[in-house]
């Protein structure tokens, strides 16, 4: 797509961001008939939608159950309710089939294009957006926003061109991956037009873990974990999946989706995450198991029949916090001994120091309030024709497609609404 001339006229809509809700947006106010232009500050579209799914862009997630989906966005899910309604997964994977996107559902229900390849996916969106002759301004960076009374009069480009429409639409995302130009924008624009913004932070991002034996275990994956995570020795939430170790702390599937509510617990007293390297059997059954195998084995290495537990790097690890030589027999340790190494390998405690931030965040929590946007159409309740879509609203979901979900429900549903 080249750029195109602002100074066409008026639009029926003015997209700000081609990111995935960008993308979405103006190409359904296109496809309903309507004259559009999307504009934005990079040279080319979807640069952060190239990076989800490490490169394989998990599109959505093939949760159909409507109340279980909206579950997976914690306390602003109820808002999605409408939204999803209209077009929710079964209709973003039938759309991007319609695109030419064929599609595969892995483990967990993440959707991925069969290609594994999420320049495909951008590549359909830039042809759903040329086949509906939407227009499209690249280098372009809004520098200032005209408002007469309730509404928006037009947006300036920091070139002195003047972009004016029927209606605006705002998505511009929020501040992770700020490299992709993810900068937070959008949130300083909604401010000054009178919105209240809830207070962003990295979310998605992985935990920085104070203790330094942890960190020598960069690289290793426990799957299938019990994650547990306490303040003041008080279980607050937990879940099961995997986890990954690396040079600052802990990272992997299960550790990311409860890095928003660690953050919350860090402002207010800390946070301890412990994982269980089997949570099928608790510490009495696990301390059994442990005798049993010592019992049988007396002459094997304490690290050689502890392996059976654990992997061998982290072993080495538990033996040493326990105080106890990895080449020692294991008929030689006492009960006592045997209860200290059950115990860590039921609770293995570490002590969570703080989020990465939003250089490695995936998404961004907080954004324009909810209160402030209309469910049914995606308009601010403030500026009479201005509309919101995707990241830059405050709603994030866990891992697994439900992020660039709500980019294309909103998205699709702000177009509509705009271009009517």
């Amino acid at each position: 797509m080249s750029n195109h001339n602002i100074k066409n006229g008026i639009f029926d809509a003015a997209v700000v961001g081609a990111g995935p809700a960008g993308l979405m947006a103006a190409g359904r106010v296109a496809e309903l008939g309507a004259k559009v232009i999307l504009i934005e500050k990079n040279d080319e579209p979807g640069k952060k939608l190239l990076l989800t799914g490490n490169g394989r862009c998990n599109l959505t997630n093939a949760e159909f159950d409507l109340r279980k989906l909206v579950a997976h966005y914690g306390k602003t899910g109820d808002f999605l309710f409408h939204v999803f309604s209209v077009f929710g997964p079964k209709e973003t994977i039938a759309f991007f089939e319609g695109l030419g996107v064929k599609t595969k559902v892995e483990e967990g229900g993440r959707v991925f294009p069969q290609s594994g390849r999420a320049a495909d996916v951008l590549k359909a969106l830039v042809n759903y957006i040329e086949k509906n002759k939407a227009a499209v301004s690249y280098n372009s960076r809004v520098a200032r926003i005209d408002r007469q009374n309730a509404a928006i009069d037009k947006l300036v480009l920091d070139n002195g061109d003047a972009v004016k429409a029927r209606n605006y639409i705002f998505c511009t995302g929020g501040r992770s991956y700020p490299a992709t130009g993810s900068v937070g924008d959008g949130f300083e624009w909604a401010k000054s037009l009178g919105h209240n913004i809830i207070q962003p932070s990295p979310a998605l991002v992985p935990v920085a873990i104070k203790e330094d034996w942890a960190k020598g275990l960069q690289g290793l994956v426990l799957q299938n974990s019990g994650i547990s995570v306490y303040q003041n020795n008080k279980k607050i939430f937990g879940a099961t999946g995997d986890c990954l170790f690396t040079h600052f702390g802990l990272s992997g599937p299960a550790v990311i989706n409860m890095s928003k509510r660690i953050g919350e617990l860090l402002k207010s007293g800390g946070a301890k995450i412990a994982i269980d390297l089997d949570p099928s059997l608790d510490l009495s059954g696990l301390e059994k198991k442990m005798q049993g195998h010592f019992q049988r084995s007396p002459k094997r290495s304490l690290v050689n029949c502890l392996e059976s537990f654990a992997p061998r790097r982290l072993v080495f690890a538990i033996v040493k916090l326990a105080g106890l030589n990895a080449d020692s027999r294991v008929s030689a340790v006492t009960r006592e001994q045997r209860y200290i190494l059950a115990k860590l390998l039921n609770r293995l405690e570490m002590t969570a120091e703080r989020l990465l931030g939003f250089d490695e965040a995936m998404v961004t929590s907080g954004g324009i309030s909810l209160k402030e946007i209309d469910g049914k159409t995606m308009r601010s309740k403030i500026i009479n024709n201005l509309f919101f879509a995707g990241e830059i609203i405050d709603i994030d979901g866990e891992t697994g497609g439900f992020n660039l979900q709500n980019c294309w429900s909103t998205g699709r549903l702000a177009g509509e609404s705009a271009a009517g």
